[in-house]
């Protein structure tokens, strides 16, 4: 006797709603976490571009121009800069709200770092 094989219709429904839904998110989620490496990757050429005895204004404006470059919507104002052990360290941090549907949205907290 032969048994039978192969994939309910409900069950092929089901999993095909399931990788739609995971695709959806995907799309959504992957241009925040690209814009967040991108931030990362600027801020780390920043200070490396700029000298130890660099102002605060100048740090700032130079991560604009690589902002700019980059057609980031993140401006050097939002960055939390310091000096740690004669270095310059560039910390930011914010939140990015991605709505995914009707009144549900995700919320991610990005941070980062250049003393890292």
């Amino acid at each position: 006797m032969k048994y039978q094989r192969g994939v309910a219709l409900s069950g092929l429904i089901f999993w095909g709603i399931v990788l739609v839904l995971v695709a959806v998110l995907g799309m959504k989620v992957a241009p925040t976490a690209i814009e967040y490496f991108k931030i990362l990757k600027d801020s780390k050429a920043v200070v490396a571009q700029v000298g130890p005895d660099a102002t605060v204004a100048d740090v700032r404006k130079s991560f604009d121009k690589f902002a700019e470059i980059d057609m980031l919507e993140f401006y050097g104002n939002q960055l939390d800069i310091s000096k740690d052990g004669g270095k310059i360290v560039i910390e930011f941090a914010y939140e990015k709200r991605i709505h995914l549907f009707w009144n549900v949205s995700l919320l991610i907290d990005y941070k980062g770092s250049t003393a890292e």
